[in-house]
């Protein structure tokens, strides 16, 4: 049988390693769905019900596996339909390719049906390596290229593929002038800053006397390196969003996230700190950092770009976080005081107590906080949770505690809505052996959350285990935006763009076949829970929480208190339950804490 050019691509791909492809058919690709076809399973197709869903699932295998992430799609409004996924995984540096469909050459430049200027289009979320291929025998080193790139620079790339090449005998490139021989292969180097430049960053964090540390995603492979070097400092550690997996919230030092998502100990950390030590973070928050003068600092990350970008470092350390933090750490010296760990292990430990008072407080119906407090402590072992943009994103921040052995992400650097349950989708099939759990508003849910309930429906009975598990914070209110007017802009809430509808989430779960829980008391909160992961099918637990539980900021400046006054001296539809929340929120800090 001859060889298509489709059919080398698919064999070229398995040959990189590639071993699932997210994404939706269309007349642009079907060159290449039909090689998918013909390889008999070589490499696992999974069809979403969004090309948008497939790009993100792709960017989360990446995060999830740290292997190529790899989505496809055809032509037009398919290959536009990528493009918010693509750049969540171009923000949080992952690698992922886009094979993507167009019309056939002849055609080109003739205002085509789904005819799109695709290498414009593309130019920027795959600016890495965005190619079209003309010639079959080119295939071979823009594939080759492309992953290589993807891999070894942690970026996006694309590889266009015009409809009638896709069936063309597959050829190889001639032995002449103009022809490239590329292959197969990539081995991830081991890159350490010189012995010069540690003893420089050593010499700045010894001489520190209150050191605090920020990990991001970078240091999730570094986590003893990460706490051996934090123990000899005495240092307390902060974890940007992306870097919430890097230690385990068991250890007393660590102090939760940062930023507006954050916590109190961790907002103190920083402002009380004379020596930075940032890991693999490109946490971008200036105002939650120390002030620009306050603390010497260091920062090491494998992207030179990232380097002194939201903190001016006295030294930027090129490295692998791992490596680098392993040839640090024999140049530290151990300090012998204790008192700023013990400062900070006293911020944690009156902060927990702050948090469970929080959760704990009634609401109308369900206050969103219990919901995540209550998970936190039943999460099973090995776990992956995912979470979305919005409100629900502060519970998952601050009241989600993270053991050994977990992992969890969202959408970091783009904040995209819609991301949590393709990730929870593509964590499932990365490792379907453990449970996944997203943590998702009713706004994603509505925008395109509910589609890929039916992409689970399709798929459960082929993953190891059943353990799956969406939670739907229902409020009947874009909320994270509701607050960020009262807040940032003094505004009241404006109904017309934030109120959704409600809808029953649980029952449209039932309807495809999966088990739906309703929840609208606080006291079956825990039970809920208990049920859905003891559960013998994928769950959708519809939780009705209060959309005037504050999202409280961890300090809150002068000019957010007159803006939030200003929101109430201008009459907010939800005044009076604003006022209630808030006020039970702030008190529940100070008041004794009520026996259950």
């Amino acid at each position: 049988m001859t060889t298509t050019v489709g059919d080398f691509l698919v064999e070229r791909l398995y040959q990189w390693g590639v071993r699932r492809i997210y994404g939706y058919p269309g007349d642009g690709i079907n060159g290449v769905f039909g090689a998918l076809d013909r390889a008999r399973g070589k490499i696992e197709f999974i069809q979403a019900r969004h090309e948008e869903m497939a790009a993100f699932m792709a960017a989360a295998h990446a995060k999830f596996t740290g292997e190529l992430g790899v989505c496809i799609a055809t032509s037009g409004p398919g290959a536009s339909h990528l493009l918010t996924g693509l750049y969540d995984a171009r923000m949080d540096h992952m690698p992922v390719l886009a094979i993507v469909g167009q019309q056939a050459r002849t055609a080109l430049g003739g205002h085509y049906q789904q005819e799109l200027d695709l290498l414009s289009m593309f130019k920027d979320v795959a600016g890495a390596f965005v190619q079209q291929a003309s010639e079959p025998s080119q295939v071979r080193h823009l594939i080759d290229r492309a992953v290589r790139t993807a891999v070894g620079e942690r970026r996006v790339t694309a590889v266009i593929l015009p409809n009638d090449l896709q069936d063309l005998p597959y050829k190889e490139p001639a032995r002449a002038h103009g022809t490239l021989h590329s292959g197969v292969g990539y081995s991830k180097p081991r890159v350490v800053p010189y012995e010069a430049d540690l003893q420089r960053a050593a010499d700045i964090l010894n001489a520190g006397r209150k050191v605090a540390v920020l990990v991001g995603a970078g240091a999730l492979n570094a986590t003893d390196e990460v706490i051996a070097v934090a123990e000899k400092l005495g240092a307390g550690v902060a974890k940007a969003l992306l870097g919430k997996a890097a230690l385990p919230d068991e250890l007393p030092w660590v102090t939760g996230a940062i930023g507006l998502l954050g916590t109190e100990p961790s907002y103190k950390l920083m402002q009380e700190c004379d020596t930075l030590l940032m890991i693999g973070s490109g946490f971008p928050y200036a105002e939650f950092l120390p002030k620009e003068g306050q603390a010497r600092a260091v920062q090491i990350d494998i992207q030179p770009d990232m380097l002194s970008l939201r903190y001016p470092m006295e030294v930027n350390l090129v490295g692998d976080a791992a490596e680098t933090l392993s040839a640090l750490l024999p140049l530290l010296d151990s300090k012998t005081s204790r008192s700023w760990r013990k400062k900070v292990e006293g911020w944690r430990a009156r902060w927990d107590k702050t948090l469970e008072k929080r959760a704990l407080v009634s609401a109308n119906p369900i206050n969103p906080q219990r919901v995540v407090h209550e998970l936190s402590p039943r999460l099973p072992d090995q776990a992956i949770i995912t979470s979305d943009s919005g409100s629900c994103a502060n519970w998952y921040a601050r009241d989600l505690k993270i053991r050994r052995g977990m992992q969890c992400s969202l959408s970091g650097g783009l904040a995209s809505m819609g991301a949590a349950v393709p990730y929870a989708i593509a964590a499932k099939f990365a490792h379907p052996e453990r449970p996944v759990i997203a943590l998702v508003g009713d706004g994603a849910m509505q925008m395109n959350n509910m589609a890929e309930l039916i992409t689970v429906a399709k798929y459960w009975r082929q993953w190891q285990t059943p353990n799956w598990i969406c939670a739907v914070f229902n409020n009947e209110d874009l909320n994270q935006v509701t607050w960020e007017q009262r807040v940032m802009e003094g505004d009241p809430k404006f109904e017309a763009s934030q109120n959704i509808p409600d809808v029953p989430y649980h029952l449209f779960a039932i309807s495809i076949g999966l088990k739906g829980i309703f929840v609208e008391r606080e006291e079956d909160v825990a039970a809920a829970w208990e049920q859905a992961l003891a559960s013998d099918c994928p769950v959708l637990i519809e939780f009705k929480t209060d959309p005037n539980v504050a999202p409280l900021p961890p300090h809150i400046t002068v000019q957010q208190a007159k803006n939030f006054a200003t929101t109430l001296l201008k009459g907010d539809p939800d005044e009076a339950g604003v006022i209630t929340q808030t006020a039970k929120q702030v008190l529940s800090a100070v008041l004794p804490k009520r026996k259950r």
